[in-house]
């Protein structure tokens, strides 16, 4: 189980601190809070300034859940409905290469965060420590699948992107 529970280290350590650090960037970059809720205007997520703050304060939490190795699958859940959502909002029909602006990096994060939720945390985690240890195919699917559906829900209910000239013009 040794290099089971490596495996799942080496994980969250590329993983969850990779998260904060683009939550943090929200915040703190340079464009901070202001720039970030531009940018959320311009997605036609609404209302940007609590979209903003929300994917901020979800990636830094994420981002130390994984890192910690806690309460997996849901630091793994929250993974994939942020990447769900900047797929569908940013990098739609951008093709795959994320130097193109494609989907290419959310997808690699999601299905990062889904085999961590399999994998579990490990015994070198706070989950490992306490004791509390889920991994499997069925938390898998509950990572992806209330990613997935806190995504397409917050989507339904906040989404209002900008009609582009070619869908107006008849």
């Amino acid at each position: 189980m040794k290099g089971h529970d490596t495996a799942a280290l080496v994980l969250r350590a590329t993983l969850g601190p990779m998260l904060f650090a683009h939550g943090w960037n929200k915040v703190a970059g340079p464009g901070g809070l202001k720039g970030t809720t531009g940018w959320f205007e311009a997605l036609g997520l609404q209302p940007a300034e609590m979209h903003a703050r929300m994917a901020a304060g979800t990636e830094m939490a994420a981002g130390v859940g994984i890192t910690l190795g806690a309460a997996n699958p849901l630091p793994a859940a929250a993974a994939v409905g942020l990447m769900t959502v900047a797929a569908r909002t940013d990098h739609r029909g951008k093709g795959f290469f994320v130097f193109k602006g494609g989907w290419e990096y959310a997808g690699v994060v999601g299905g990062a965060a889904v085999a961590l939720a399999a994998l579990g945390n490990g015994r070198y985690s706070l989950d490992g420590v306490l004791r509390r240890q889920h991994a499997g195919g069925r938390h898998a699917l509950l990572a992806a699948g209330l990613g997935t559906a806190s995504a397409a829900a917050l989507l339904a209910l906040c989404y209002r992107p900008e009609p582009k000239p070619d869908e107006t013009d008849h």
